[in-house]
């Protein structure tokens, strides 16, 4: 009788004895090998040099698979749409982006992910872990490939070179998303909207507008948001941190976009070019809302009157405007508001708290956004440009105002010429230049002005302000 060997219950194999064991770490492993591959982590051992650039490995496997960089090899192709890869574990994932399969499982929340990677770095977003620690900064990481990124932006390795143009990157990501800016190609296709996307992050952060998924949460205050870039700004609110600092003036910022912004008042340059008409911008979101002009595309759009949005938070103040509605009512007053952020100042009226003081002039402002907008004044910055005509402001609201004369559409309009203005008093003050009328007079020298601010701007003359 002959024996063969009896395939044994996966239950079984899942938990199986493991008898090796790691003398570092104490990790377990079924195979001698495979605990000597791992000891390798920990003597930091990397027998295996790549003859093209030098990069050293610790497995075989790794520096075949990394010479695949330098070959061009791509051995793993979807029968789908032919589209090559150089890993398995890519093509897996592309695969999974044909037939939508989420096979793994967060252990917190249940969110189905596409891949392991994702999944492990999901679950990190729940207990806050970044076990991943820069030894040049002390600046920490959720996942390792982040960390490797991080690193490269002490030594300046750039090992991933385009064969079109020659440009370098620090990772392989970065140069996947830049070939694609060569063939156009957009491999990411929304099923909601068929909306298509050439890297991966864009296509997800996308589906978040489609779900209204939030999940990067505040531990501080509770502020759920869609993106971790959002959350990281966010964060850097309540410590306080701003790392990124002006080469021209110095200025620090929180977040490296508005480090970039402010860069370019002092430059002048506008990197985004509109290929329709050729205007020039000088920040990214203005020149998508200008690209939305062109093609009358936008992920929200208004029932009522068809306009486009990019951002949700844009669109739903756009549509509480619309229907007028006031979810936010004062408690002291009853006084009701179309948005939190209004009922919040508004309530602080009542108690006279100023917790944000101007160091330069002492002046005590009720709200964040306030003293921000008040030290511009002393810095003379004008971060706001019209996209039409490239006059700039120190304030958004102005910027708004000024934008209502060249599209005519604000909500009060002046019968006499036509002209259009975003609120009741502004349209007054409009009148009265018509009509000749000056009602805000001056005690001092019976000087008259027919607008409020006109009348504001010379009583500073008096203050000395």
């Amino acid at each position: 009788m002959t024996s063969r060997t009896i395939p044994k219950p996966r239950e079984y194999q899942e938990y199986e004895e493991k008898p090796y064991k790691c003398k570092e770490c104490g990790k377990a492993f079924k195979h001698r090998q495979s605990r000597h591959t791992h000891e390798k982590i920990h003597n930091g051992e990397k027998p295996y040099d790549c003859k093209k650039c030098g990069k050293a490995f610790k497995l075989r496997q790794s520096i075949r698979r990394h010479e695949r960089i330098h070959t061009g090899e791509k051995p793993y192709e979807c029968k789908r749409c032919g589209k090559a890869f150089r890993y398995h574990h890519n093509f897996q994932k592309h695969e999974r982006t044909h037939t939508g399969e989420k096979p793994y499982r967060c252990k917190h929340c249940g969110k189905a992910l596409s891949s392991l990677r994702y999944c492990r770095i999901h679950e990190i977003m729940h207990t806050g872990e970044k076990p991943y620690k820069c030894k040049q900064c002390g600046k920490a990481f959720n996942c390792p490939s982040y960390f490797i990124k991080h690193e490269r932006t002490h030594s300046g390795l750039k090992p991933y070179e385009c064969k079109q143009c020659g440009k370098a990157f620090s990772c392989a990501s970065y140069i996947r998303r830049h070939e694609r800016t060569h063939t156009g190609e957009k491999p990411y296709k929304c099923k909601k909207c068929g909306k298509t996307f050439s890297c991966s992050s864009s296509f997800r952060k996308h589906e978040r507008t489609h779900t209204g998924e939030k999940p990067y949460e505040c531990k501080q205050c509770g502020k759920a948001f869609s993106y971790s870039r959002s959350f990281r700004s966010h964060e850097r609110r309540h410590s306080g941190e701003k790392p990124y600092k002006c080469k021209n003036c110095g200025k620090a910022f929180s977040c490296p976009n508005s480090c970039r912004k402010h860069e370019r008042t002092h430059s002048g340059q506008k990197p985004y070019v509109c290929k329709e008409c050729g205007k020039a911008f000088s920040s990214l979101t203005k020149f998508q809302r200008h690209r939305m002009k062109h093609t009358g595309d936008g992920p929200y759009k208004c029932k009522d009157c068809g306009k486009v949005f990019d951002c949700p938070n844009y669109f739903h103040c756009h549509e509480r405007t619309q229907s007028g509605e006031k979810l936010y009512k004062c408690k002291e007053c009853g006084k009701a508001f179309s948005f939190l952020c209004c009922h919040q100042i508004h309530e602080k009226s009542h108690t006279g708290e100023r917790p944000y003081e101007c160091k330069q002039c002492g002046k005590a402002f009720t709200y964040l956004s306030c003293i921000r907008k008040h030290e511009r004044t002393h810095t003379g910055e004008k971060l706001y440009e019209c996209e039409e005509c490239g006059k700039a402001f120190i304030y958004p609201s102005n910027v708004q105002r000024h934008m209502i004369m060249h599209t005519g559409d604000g909500p009060c309009k002046c019968k006499d010429c036509g002209k259009a203005f975003d609120c009741p008093s502004s349209l007054q003050a409009h009148k009265n230049t018509h009509t000749g009328e000056k009602p805000y007079q001056c005690r001092t020298y019976r000087k008259a002005f027919s607008c409020p601010s006109s009348f504001q701007n010379h009583e500073k003359t008096h203050n000395g302000e």
